[in-house]
C-alpha cells in the first residue's frame, strides 16, 4: 500500500497538470487532484495516523503551489515532474510499511 500511494500521489499531480493542458480547463485538472488528494488522505490516516495524514496533506497541497513559480524558472512540465517525486517520495517515506502494521495488531 506504500508504494501505491506514493505512485498515486506523484501520479496525480502529473495526470491533474495533464488533464487542465489538454482540456484547457484549468478546474478539471483540479478536480483530478482533489479526488486522488482525498483518496491518499484516507489512507494516509488509516495507514500512519491523523498527523502522517495532515503533513502528506499539507506537503501535498504545497508542492502543487510551488509547482507554478518553479514553473517559471524551469519550464512547466520539468517543474510537475519535480514536485510529483517530491510529493511521492514523501509519502512512501512518512507511509508505515504494510509489515509495520501488521506487527502492530
Amino acid at each position: 500500500m506504500r508504494a501505491l500511494t506514493a505512485a498515486v500521489t506523484a501520479g496525480s499531480l502529473v495526470l491533474g497538470f495533464a488533464v487542465a493542458q489538454l482540456s484547457g480547463v484549468r478546474a478539471l485538472g483540479g478536480v483530478v487532484l482533489v479526488l486522488a488528494g482525498l483518496w491518499c488522505a484516507r489512507l494516509w490516516w488509516l495507514l500512519s495516523g491523523k498527523r502522517a495524514m495532515w503533513v502528506l496533506g499539507l506537503t501535498y497541497f504545497a508542492v502543487f503551489v510551488l509547482s507554478h513559480p518553479l514553473g517559471h524558472l524551469i519550464g512547466t512540465w520539468p517543474a510537475v515532474l519535480t514536485v510529483a517525486a517530491v510529493a511521492g517520495a514523501a509519502s512512501y517515506a512518512l507511509t508505515r510499511p504494510r509489515s509495520a502494521l501488521l506487527s502492530v495488531q
